[in-house]
């Protein structure tokens, strides 16, 4: 365990000096999505609920920091602007627990109406839910501008914590450290964090009952089980974490725009679970880890390849991504059901 402390505190050191800034920020966003992957597993992993628009939770929690973190409202709103004359400026972290909460109840109304719908039926309703979400952010520019459509917001203040910017670097005295260092250690503690929660959450009597619905709601409900509470209870907490995540986001972008929130985005965090091992907490941290860096080492050896051997790019590092993301889905479906990294059967 102190190994691992150890290794995590150096990682953004090492990884800055070998490979510069640009790795360390994409290590910060590594971490944002195991947090998304670890949220929807409580739902598609314990519960066995198959929930295409959960990146609407994470837009939900982006959002509304930028709205409670920028100029925005007060340029738009006189009357917010009498009341905040120097601007909206709310503390991230009164932010996420609004998030949490705004999110969690957003997540009880996706479940209320498909507690009777499973497999295709389920997929295709919360599929809805996320494309409602992201064409409402898109769309409300109009007549009132609250969400200021597709340009999205921006100058959205940074994360702050005990008077620490995070977007600064830190000068300690006998070391300096980088903001994006900061942001890694920041979002590591909340990786961990989540994951604690999961793994208690896996091993109780919630947990059980989870696992229980997922292989069959008949016999659960036989056995006692509410499975109406037991199903809104993993949509809610699954998206009180992707709402956190969503705060985070936009504080550490410092910009959000509904291209940032598309189908696509609850496919890949889906893929991470499925890839990494669906229902396993490991396997689902693993998951997400591999295709939030595989992407980005695609895009740096792709190019250069295709450049190399044709003289030119022919197909686009986009394309060959999603053809290698089908590919390994196929290749898990096929040959290792559970995921690359699988629980362990306990019987």
């Amino acid at each position: 365990m102190w190994l691992g402390a150890l290794a995590l505190i150096l990682l953004p050191w090492v990884i800055g000096a070998s490979g510069g800034n640009y790795w360390v920020r994409v290590l910060d966003f590594a971490l944002l999505y195991i947090v998304l992957a670890l949220g929807l597993n409580v739902v598609v992993g314990f519960a066995g609920l198959l929930d295409l628009g959960y990146i609407a939770f994470y837009a939900l929690g982006a959002y509304s920091y930028a709205l409670l973190a920028s100029p925005h409202l007060p340029q738009h709103f006189e009357s917010i602007a009498a009341v905040f004359p120097a601007g909206m400026h709310f503390s991230p972290w009164f932010v996420a627990v609004f998030a949490i909460i705004l999110a969690a109840l957003f997540g009880i109304i996706l479940g209320l109406p498909t507690l009777q719908l499973r497999g295709d039926y389920l997929a295709i309703v919360t599929l809805g839910f996320g494309e409602i979400i992201r064409i409402f952010m898109n769309n409300l520019d109009r007549p009132l501008n609250l969400t200021n459509g597709p340009k999205g917001i921006t100058a959205i203040d940074p994360i702050q914590l005990f008077g620490i910017n995070f977007a600064k670097t830190l000068d300690l005295g006998f070391i300096k450290m980088p903001g994006l260092y900061l942001v890694f250690y920041l979002f590591a503690l909340l990786a961990i964090g989540v994951a604690i929660v999961c793994l208690h959450l896996q091993n109780s009597r919630i947990g059980r009952a989870w696992v229980a619905i997922r292989e069959d709601e008949i016999a659960a409900k036989a056995m006692g089980i509410n499975t109406r509470n037991m199903k809104l209870l993993a949509f809610a907490i699954g998206a009180s974490f992707a709402g956190i995540a969503g705060v985070l986001f936009s504080a550490f972008q410092g910009f959000v725009s509904p291209e940032s929130f598309t189908l696509w985005e609850s496919i890949v965090v889906l893929a991470m679970v499925v890839l990494g091992g669906i229902g396993h907490i490991p396997g689902v941290i693993l998951g997400a880890i591999l295709l939030a860096v595989f992407p980005e080492v695609l895009r740096g050896v792709a190019q250069p390849v295709q450049n190399f051997l044709f003289g030119q790019v022919l197909v686009d590092v986009e394309v060959i991504r999603q053809l290698i993301y089908g590919l390994a889905l196929i290749l898990v479906m096929l040959y290792r059901p559970g995921g690359i990294w699988q629980k362990r059967s306990s019987l």
